[in-house]
């Protein structure tokens, strides 16, 4: 499936790539709020997130005073 009709970037949610952003936007995920509500193991399960876009995500978090749920 293609990603190209999907925003490269979402809500406060950090450029990570079409296919993370497409993964996050199917799971109802839009905000750093919300990813941090999620595991980096339950987030890297999704088709399109891998560990650069779980790297980004997490230097978005803590720079946002969050973190992941593990």
């Amino acid at each position: 499936m293609s990603t190209r009709h999907l925003p490269a970037r979402i809500g406060d949610l950090p450029p990570i790539g079409r296919p993370a952003t497409g993964a996050l936007l199917e799971a109802g995920i839009t905000t750093l709020a919300q990813v941090a509500t999620h595991s980096r193991t339950e987030l890297l399960a999704m088709h399109g997130i891998g560990p650069k876009a779980i790297r980004i995500l997490s230097d978005a978090l803590t720079e946002n005073g969050l973190n992941f749920s593990d």
